[in-house]
Protein backbone atom coordinates (compact mmCIF):
# COMPACT_ATOMS: atom_id res chain seq x y z
CA UNK A 1 0.00 0.00 0.00
CA UNK A 2 2.99 2.34 0.26
CA UNK A 3 2.70 2.68 -3.53
CA UNK A 4 -0.10 5.22 -3.03
CA UNK A 5 2.07 7.60 -0.99
CA UNK A 6 4.99 7.17 -3.37
CA UNK A 7 2.73 7.76 -6.37
CA UNK A 8 1.33 10.95 -4.85
CA UNK A 9 4.91 12.18 -4.44
CA UNK A 10 5.68 11.26 -8.03
CA UNK A 11 2.65 13.20 -9.26
CA UNK A 12 3.68 16.20 -7.16
CA UNK A 13 7.09 16.24 -8.85
CA UNK A 14 5.48 15.95 -12.29
CA UNK A 15 3.08 18.82 -11.59
CA UNK A 16 5.83 21.02 -10.14
CA UNK A 17 7.96 20.46 -13.23
CA UNK A 18 4.92 21.10 -15.40
CA UNK A 19 4.27 24.42 -13.71
CA UNK A 20 7.92 25.44 -13.77
CA UNK A 21 8.24 24.77 -17.52
CA UNK A 22 4.68 25.80 -18.49
CA UNK A 23 3.79 22.34 -19.74
CA UNK A 24 0.27 21.82 -21.07
CA UNK A 25 0.17 18.01 -21.02
CA UNK A 26 2.36 15.21 -19.71
CA UNK A 27 2.13 12.35 -22.20
CA UNK A 28 4.56 9.85 -20.75
CA UNK A 29 6.79 9.46 -17.72
CA UNK A 30 9.72 7.11 -17.39
CA UNK A 31 10.56 6.03 -13.87
CA UNK A 32 13.29 3.86 -12.42
CA UNK A 33 12.45 1.44 -9.61
CA UNK A 34 15.08 -0.56 -7.75
CA UNK A 35 14.24 -4.18 -6.98
CA UNK A 36 14.84 -3.67 -3.27
CA UNK A 37 12.12 -1.02 -3.01
CA UNK A 38 9.45 -3.72 -3.28
CA UNK A 39 7.32 -1.23 -5.23
CA UNK A 40 4.90 -2.89 -7.64
CA UNK A 41 4.92 -1.15 -11.05
CA UNK A 42 1.30 -2.10 -11.81
CA UNK A 43 0.19 -0.53 -8.53
CA UNK A 44 2.11 2.66 -9.29
CA UNK A 45 0.41 2.88 -12.69
CA UNK A 46 -3.00 2.16 -11.18
CA UNK A 47 -2.69 4.78 -8.44
CA UNK A 48 -1.15 7.34 -10.79
CA UNK A 49 -4.18 7.11 -13.07
CA UNK A 50 -6.42 7.79 -10.08
CA UNK A 51 -4.50 10.64 -8.42
CA UNK A 52 -3.70 12.36 -11.74
CA UNK A 53 -7.36 12.80 -12.76
CA UNK A 54 -8.14 16.40 -13.63
CA UNK A 55 -4.47 17.40 -13.93
CA UNK A 56 -2.03 17.83 -16.82
CA UNK A 57 -0.88 14.29 -16.02
CA UNK A 58 -4.27 12.68 -16.63
CA UNK A 59 -3.97 9.63 -18.95
CA UNK A 60 -0.18 9.72 -18.81
CA UNK A 61 1.60 6.60 -20.05
CA UNK A 62 3.92 5.22 -17.39
CA UNK A 63 7.05 3.30 -18.30
CA UNK A 64 8.83 1.55 -15.44
CA UNK A 65 12.41 0.31 -15.67
CA UNK A 66 13.39 -2.10 -12.92
CA UNK A 67 16.91 -1.64 -11.57
CA UNK A 68 18.52 -4.90 -10.45
CA UNK A 69 20.43 -5.25 -7.20
CA UNK A 70 24.17 -4.66 -7.64
CA UNK A 71 26.87 -5.13 -5.04
CA UNK A 72 30.55 -4.54 -4.46
CA UNK A 73 32.01 -7.39 -2.42
CA UNK A 74 34.46 -6.38 0.31
CA UNK A 75 35.94 -9.88 0.40
CA UNK A 76 36.75 -10.68 -3.25
CA UNK A 77 36.11 -7.39 -5.06
CA UNK A 78 33.23 -8.68 -7.19
CA UNK A 79 31.14 -5.89 -8.69
CA UNK A 80 27.89 -6.86 -10.31
CA UNK A 81 24.33 -8.05 -10.11
CA UNK A 82 22.91 -10.41 -7.51
CA UNK A 83 19.38 -11.74 -7.27
CA UNK A 84 16.91 -9.84 -5.10
CA UNK A 85 16.74 -12.71 -2.63
CA UNK A 86 20.39 -13.74 -2.85
CA UNK A 87 22.30 -12.75 0.24
CA UNK A 88 25.76 -13.98 -0.72
CA UNK A 89 28.33 -12.79 -3.22
CA UNK A 90 27.94 -14.97 -6.33
CA UNK A 91 31.72 -15.23 -6.71
CA UNK A 92 33.03 -16.00 -3.20
CA UNK A 93 29.77 -16.59 -1.27
CA UNK A 94 30.84 -13.84 1.16
CA UNK A 95 28.42 -11.74 3.14
CA UNK A 96 30.53 -8.58 3.42
CA UNK A 97 29.44 -6.31 0.58
CA UNK A 98 27.97 -2.91 -0.17
CA UNK A 99 24.74 -2.59 -2.13
CA UNK A 100 25.45 -0.09 -4.91
CA UNK A 101 22.17 -0.26 -6.85
CA UNK A 102 18.65 -1.51 -6.36
CA UNK A 103 17.21 0.92 -3.81
CA UNK A 104 16.39 3.72 -6.26
CA UNK A 105 13.03 5.20 -7.11
CA UNK A 106 12.95 8.29 -9.25
CA UNK A 107 11.40 10.10 -12.18
CA UNK A 108 13.87 9.72 -15.05
CA UNK A 109 12.23 11.60 -17.93
CA UNK A 110 8.92 13.06 -19.06
CA UNK A 111 7.50 13.42 -22.56
CA UNK A 112 5.32 16.52 -22.73
CA UNK A 113 3.41 18.95 -24.94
Amino acid sequence: MHELAVTKGLLKICLEEGEKHKIEKINKINIKVGELTDLVPDCISYYFNIVARGTIAENTEINVEKIPVEIECNECGYKGIIGKNDYKCPKCKGLQYEITKGREFYLDTMEVD
